[in-house]
């Protein structure tokens, strides 16, 4: 729709041939300045539009008659994927509306939840005024105060943290003096950093689904519901995202990246069934001195996922050299020149290892002993400098894969087409160029196993969760999984991690967020004294 304006073109030239030029300059800038406002505040009607249909949909699918259809522990955990999924809308829904709120209108009351129970221990922080003297030099006197409590847990007990802020005044001029409330990732949540992360790290590190949790709550003193933790889930997936943005953009800076797929079961509402969802792992070269995967969550195993995930196509297109098995559906990323393919030998290796397993190839493992001396040489100069590396690989190496190679081309002719052998023979031969171009490259691994052991947890998670309740819920958790595994690969407790970033985020400088990354992250919480 367009928006009539008061100035015109001809009007502005006018001003210019008068001599009043500057006031044509400040009346495009307040045009200019009037249309992105308006731009900004379509895209925020047609967000708020997008995130409320969402929501609807996702009730609609959590209280419809189709999802009594599941047994109870299915049904459990699609509830507790529903939950999460509203929760994580809502604060986006809240951030959106807080923008769009005019200063002038009061926020919306929130209910008054219950206390605490009285029998779980306290343990008191107190925050008081750096200094209680007031302008006018008087000193203060402490008037009263307020108290406000959150639920911290560690494993096996909950206590409560009974957060003191004094009030102080100043006789004289009546001025009132109070410390800040401290700032936290669920605004006037009840539960404390050392919480929400024991709960992230339960469902997502030790594959924990929330009802089990919400059992163990209750053995230890308090029964939380599964919705709530669904929702306090929901809450630090939306807030923890930036940080994984932030991680992502420092990954795609790397030359050599490592790329693999699983597939993940995922429901379909409304069926009672699920279908294939799939679970990409992006990480930093095995050489890489940045240690981090990045895993991104799809409805399909589309080649357009790792496109758009590398930018593929656009002027921020990722260039480098890209390790991963034959999956056509990374191959179109190698047709214009700015990504290099490098194989995995041990896919090769695997190919000659299962027909060795099954019929006692003698050519299978005539394969297998080449291939074991090229691993050989690269377990002896796994830390060795790039440069040694590349001689022993030039030195050594190169004259087993030519040997390797040649005996392939030898004996391929003399194996039937379509047998296994052959298959075996010929995925080696036809990525031949691919497997090799490690050889020339002390960046680069012979092989995508280390990509392969950042999926594993998810392997280890599906036989405890069974199947991923939404695609949001998918994608959540593979957020929150980046963050859990990179803050693994860099020797970091995850449970630390969490707590210390959780307790830093809500007042960290956006343009210093880069300090919270496991690659990157000192800790520096210290509880309060008590």
């Amino acid at each position: 729709m367009a928006v009539a304006t008061p100035f015109s073109a001809e009007d502005l030239a006018s001003l210019e041939a008068a001599g009043l030029g500057h006031i044509g300059a400040k009346v495009r800038a307040l045009l200019d300045r009037q249309a992105h406002d308006r731009h900004e505040i379509e895209w925020r009607d047609a967000k708020i539009e997008k995130l409320t249909f969402e929501m609807a949909q996702l009730r609609r699918v959590k209280f419809g008659k189709k999802s009594e259809q599941f047994d109870a522990e299915q049904k459990a955990l699609f509830d507790e994927a529903v939950d999460a999924d509203l929760a994580a809308l809502e604060a986006q829904l809240a951030e959106l509306m807080a923008a769009k709120r005019k200063d002038t209108e009061p926020a919306p009351e929130r209910s008054k939840r219950a206390a605490l129970p009285a029998h779980l221990p306290r343990v008191e922080r107190h925050h008081e005024p750096s200094d209680t003297t007031c302008p006018c030099g008087c000193q203060m006197t402490r008037i009263g105060e307020d108290v406000s409590e959150k639920l911290d847990y560690t494993p096996g007990s909950f206590t409560v943290e009974r957060h003191v802020r004094g009030k102080w005044a100043c006789a004289k001029c009546r001025t009132l003096t109070q410390a800040p409330v401290p700032a936290e990732i669920i605004d006037k949540g009840l539960p404390t950093s050392g919480l929400l992360a024991h709960v992230l790290v339960a469902k997502h590190s030790d594959h924990l689904p929330l009802y089990r949790q919400e059992a163990i709550f209750e053995r230890a003193g308090l029964a939380i519901p599964r919705s709530t933790l669904a929702a306090w889930v929901g809450v630090c997936g939306v807030r923890l995202q930036p940080l994984v943005d932030a991680m992502k953009a420092d990954l795609l800076r790397l030359p050599v990246l490592h790329a693999d797929e699983t597939p993940v079961a995922m429901l379909a509402p409304g069926t009672g069934k699920t279908h294939r969802a799939y679970l990409w792992a992006y990480a930093s070269g095995a050489f890489e001195h940045m240690r981090a995967v990045v895993y991104d969550f799809t409805e399909s195993r589309s080649g357009q996922h790792p496109r758009t995930f590398l930018g593929h196509g656009t002027d921020s297109a990722w260039k480098g050299s890209l390790v991963c098995d034959d999956y056509s559906g990374y191959k179109a990323l190698f047709l214009d020149g700015g990504i290099t393919e490098v194989g995995c030998m041990a896919h090769a290796r695997r190919k000659f290892v299962e027909l060795h397993l099954a019929n006692k190839s003698t050519l299978a493992a005539t394969a297998i002993e080449f291939i074991g001396q090229l691993y050989g040489i690269e377990r002896e100069v796994k830390d060795v400098a790039a440069e040694g590396r590349l001689r022993e690989r030039r030195t050594r190496a190169v004259p087993i894969a030519k040997a390797l190679h040649e005996w392939l081309l030898e004996y391929r002719p003399k194996v039937p087409d379509g047998s296994a052998t052959a298959k075996a023979m010929d995925y080696s031969l036809n990525r031949w160029a691919a497997l090799k171009r490690y050889l020339d490259d002390p960046a680069l691994p012979i092989d995508n196993n280390f990509d392969e052991q950042q999926i594993r947890p998810w392997a280890t998670g599906r036989k405890n969760w069974l199947f991923v309740g939404t695609l949001l819920a998918g994608q959540r958790a593979a957020a929150i999984m980046s963050l859990i595994q990179s803050a693994k690969l860099n020797g970091h407790d995850p449970y630390a991690y969490l707590r210390d970033v959780l307790t830093r985020l809500p007042t960290h400088k956006n343009s210093e967020l880069g300090e919270l990354l496991p690659h990157r992250w000192h800790p520096v919480y210290q509880p309060a004294v008590e």
